[in-house]
C-alpha cells in the first residue's frame, strides 16, 4: 500500500469515481393525474330544475285560478257528504261527474254554475259554520236514547240552516264545551285517536282523591288493553281534594270516567272547561256562540 492510498483511508475520504460524468439533462417529472374538470353550473338553470315538480298521475295541469273557482274535493266536502280525503277516493273511482261528464283528475276546479253529481246525487255546497255550546245537563249527543233526554241540537236550533253535527260525544250527565260544525274535515280530525288537541275537564268525585292515586294517574294507565296518556292531573286550588282537574287529548268523555272508576272512585260530575284552546269565558251554561275567524284558524292548525 502506498502512502497516498493510506492517507485516503485514514481521512475517510470517498474514493473518486473513475466513471466519466454525464452532461445529459434529467428527465422531467410526470404530471399528477387530475380528476375530471368541474363543469360550471348556470344558477338560473339549477333554480329552474329545483323548482320543477314531477306531475303525478291523474293530476290536472296547473293553470291560473279563476275567481270563485274551487277544487272539486273541497266542493264535495263543503256539501257535507264526506271529507276531502274521502272525496279524492270517490273522484279517482269515477263516481263524480261535473256537468254530466265523469271527472277523475285530482285538482279539478269547479266553476260557478257547474253541476256536480256525487254518486248519483246533485250536490249543493254550504258555508262552513263553527258553533261553540256550553252544554247543560240532561242533553245528549246520542240520537237513540228515546224521549227521556233531549238532543243537544235543540240547544243550537235556529243558529244556522247548515247541517251541523257535534264534534265527539257527550252523555246526559256531562256538561261544558261542545263544538258543532258542518266541516267534515274538522269532524274527522277531532275524532281520530291520533289527534293532538288537549281537553281539560273538572271532575267531581264521591271522595277525596288519594295522592298516590293521583300520581298513578299522572303516569298514565292501561284501560281495556289501551294505553291512556294523561297530560296533567291535579287538585283544584281552594277546593276539596275531591275536585280534580284532568288534561288529556282524548275527546271521549267515557275515558275520563273510566280513569277514576279504575281506582274505585265514583264520578259525580264531569265538566269540560277547555277544548283545543277554546274556553267557557263569557259563555254561560246553555248558551252558544259562533267562533271567530282566528279561533277557526287555530283549530285548523292544531
Amino acid at each position: 500500500m502506498n502512502n497516498k492510498e493510506g492517507n485516503n483511508k485514514r481521512s475517510g475520504a470517498r474514493p473518486t469515481s473513475s466513471r466519466p460524468s454525464s452532461n445529459k439533462p434529467k428527465p422531467a417529472m410526470q404530471k399528477r393525474a387530475q380528476g375530471p374538470k368541474k363543469v360550471k353550473i348556470n344558477p338560473k338553470v339549477a333554480e329552474a330544475a329545483a323548482n320543477k315538480v314531477e306531475k303525478k298521475p291523474n293530476q290536472a295541469p296547473k293553470r291560473p285560478k279563476v275567481a270563485d273557482e274551487i277544487r272539486l274535493n273541497k266542493y264535495i266536502s263543503n256539501s257535507g257528504v264526506c271529507s276531502r280525503r274521502d272525496a279524492d277516493i270517490y273522484i279517482q273511482s269515477g263516481n263524480v261527474k261535473v256537468n254530466n261528464v265523469p271527472v277523475t283528475e285530482m285538482g279539478y276546479m269547479v266553476k260557478p254554475g257547474d253541476i256536480v253529481n256525487f254518486d248519483g246525487a246533485v250536490l249543493t255546497p254550504e258555508k262552513k259554520e263553527y258553533i261553540l255550546l256550553n252544554k247543560p245537563k240532561n242533553f245528549t249527543t246520542a240520537l237513540d236514547e228515546g224521549q227521556e233526554f233531549r238532543n243537544v241540537l235543540e240547544l243550537v236550533r235556529g243558529s244556522t240552516n247548515a247541517k251541523i253535527a257535534p264534534v265527539g260525544r257527550m252523555d246526559k250527565n256531562t256538561t261544558g264545551l261542545l263544538l258543532f260544525t258542518n266541516d267534515t274535515d274538522m269532524l274527522r280530525k277531532f275524532t281520530l285517536p291520533s289527534q293532538k288537541s288537549s281537553k281539560i275537564y273538572q271532575v267531581s268525585l264521591d271522595k277525596n282523591l288519594k295522592f298516590e292515586d293521583l300520581e298513578k294517574i299522572n303516569k298514565g294507565l292501561v284501560l281495556d288493553g289501551h294505553r291512556v296518556f294523561v297530560e296533567d292531573v291535579s287538585y283544584i286550588e281552594n277546593e276539596a281534594k275531591s275536585e280534580i282537574g284532568l288534561k288529556l287529548r282524548s275527546a271521549n268523555v267515557k275515558v275520563v270516567r273510566s280513569i277514576f272508576e279504575h281506582f274505585d272512585y265514583n264520578v259525580l260530575r264531569i265538566d269540560r272547561v277547555s277544548f283545543a284552546g277554546l274556553t267557557k269565558k263569557n259563555l254561560p251554561r246553555g248558551n252558544w256562540r259562533f267562533l271567530t275567524e282566528q279561533e277557526i284558524i287555530n283549530l285548523k292548525n292544531v
